[in-house]
């Protein structure tokens, strides 16, 4: 299978899955949701890989969705991000459904019976955490920033991994802020497994999933699955239903449909401008609250 967005390659135990529109920041639009499906099924369906890993090409792991230019990219979804088009209706529909909702997609992460190891660097950012987050293992490097800036204006959680990663009082905090954190400090709270400085996050992934790789597939399986349900039982699905619906309803308010209007008239950066420059983070930090810019792969 030919991708438009990734890149696929497998060598010996370990499949490489490659968001491959660096240009962009590797931000998700059509086909991507898709083809990380796709991909997730080929490893899953290969003997030979025992462990899978994600990353991003460029610069940034994933700057969250694509809402440049005027969103003709998410018409054949019937997802509604134009105001003048919401139907509430076909909005829900779009977004639950596992044939165009993004969050299935992403979920085939989770539910893939072989270990994915996410490596994130430079940002990590909307969706593009919602994503990484679904990994079994998030290695990232010290200066990369995450967050969830859609807290603020036009969105909300969409897979729920903030919340069930985080537990009560830290999913709270940020979930009522959209503060940016760094790679260092997302180990530190437990948001993520482990990171390292930037130069050695390539050889700590691969010492990742080299130790993995000596374990036998099914037990592999059979370990992640026991964890996975467990969090299941705790309403993960239905939060995953409530977070998509609440999404649509959040791009549509005034506020929401004002940041659209700003996007449109002054471009993304504009938008995101007005929407964080009072924080002072995410583009409207200083060099403290970005990261270095380097490129990966």
């Amino acid at each position: 299978m030919s991708y438009e967005t990734l890149l696929y390659k497998s060598e010996g135990p370990i499949a490489t899955v490659t968001l491959n529109l660096p240009k962009k920041f590797n931000t998700i639009r059509p086909p991507m949701p898709d083809e990380i499906a796709a991909a997730m099924e080929k490893a899953s369906k290969d003997p030979e890989v025992r462990v899978i890993v994600l990353q991003g090409a460029g610069s940034t792991f994933c700057a969250g969705f694509d809402f440049s230019g005027n969103l003709e990219q998410y018409d054949e979804l019937g997802v509604s991000l134009k105001p003048e088009d919401y139907d509430p209706g076909r909005d829900v529909m779009a977004m639950t459904s596992p044939f165009t909702g993004p969050v299935p997609k992403f979920m085939s992460i989770w539910r893939n019976p072989k270990p994915v190891i996410c490596k994130i660097h430079g940002w990590c950012v909307g969706g593009g955490s919602e994503m990484a987050l679904c990994a079994d293992i998030v290695v990232a490097a010290d200066d990369a920033r995450l967050g969830t800036p859609y807290a603020r204006v036009w969105g909300c959680h969409l897979t729920g991994m903030w919340i069930y990663r985080l537990g009560l009082t830290r999913a709270k905090q940020y979930a009522l802020t959209g503060d940016s954190i760094s790679g260092q400090e997302a180990a530190e709270i437990g948001l993520i497994n482990d990171s390292c400085p930037a130069e050695e996050l390539d050889q700590r992934v691969a010492e990742w999933a080299g130790r993995m790789a000596k374990i036998p597939t099914t037990q592999l399986m059979a370990m992640k699955l026991v964890v996975n349900q467990a969090y299941e039982n705790m309403g993960l699905q239905t939060t995953q239903y409530m977070g998509p619906i609440l999404d649509g309803i959040m791009r549509n308010t005034p506020e929401g449909r004002g940041f659209v209007d700003t996007a449109f008239e002054h471009g993304v950066q504009g938008a995101v401008a007005e929407r964080d420059g009072p924080f002072g983070d995410y583009s409207q930090g200083g060099p403290e609250m970005k990261p270095r810019r380097r490129s990966n792969v």
